[in-house]
């Protein structure tokens, strides 16, 4: 049983160069990770508004339930 496993492993090896196997699409967070890099103004605007939005949020919830 693992002779008739071992060739079809061997066969199908050769077949796949260096020069045919393309290369992994970038996963999500490097793309986003470049995009924050080249807009740089508007994604520090955006995370200062997250961040301002958030703090507000918390302090007002620990206004209203002091």
């Amino acid at each position: 049983m693992s002779n008739s496993s071992l060739p079809e492993q061997t066969v199908s090896h050769p077949t796949q160069s260096p020069a045919t196997t393309t290369e992994p699409r970038p996963s999500y967070v490097k793309l986003a990770m470049r995009n924050m890099v080249r807009k740089r103004a508007t994604s520090l605007q955006h995370f200062i508004l997250t961040t301002v939005g958030l703090l507000a949020v918390l302090v007002g919830l620990a206004y209203l339930t002091r």
